[in-house]
């Protein structure tokens, strides 16, 4: 069943954050994801949530978000993201059709 990770990211450093965001993109299709929002306009329609950055990454499944997230290559790259952003994720299994 499909699965979504999403991430609310307030970057600090906009340069160390860039190698982040280039590299990402590889590891994300590796385990099968596919971008549905990276970073665009968001408006708040009820209650004090304030997005920054907001992506959202359609994997398979909740495995395949465990292993993206587990993987060498992004176990490397998050350190990049938590040393230049202030983030927030959550996965989330969509329902069955």
């Amino acid at each position: 069943m499909p699965a979504f990770l999403i991430a609310d990211i307030d970057v600090k450093d906009q340069d160390s954050y860039r190698a982040y965001k280039e590299a990402n993109p590889a590891i994300v299709k590796k385990f099968g994801g596919r971008y549905v929002a990276l970073g665009g306009q968001t408006k708040v329609l009820e209650g004090d949530w304030n997005p920054r950055r907001t992506v959202i990454i359609e994997f398979p499944d909740m495995e395949a978000i465990a292993a993206f997230y587990q993987s060498p290559e992004y176990v490397a790259l998050r350190k990049i993201r938590w040393a230049s952003a202030d983030s927030r994720l959550v996965a989330i299994e969509t329902l069955p059709t």
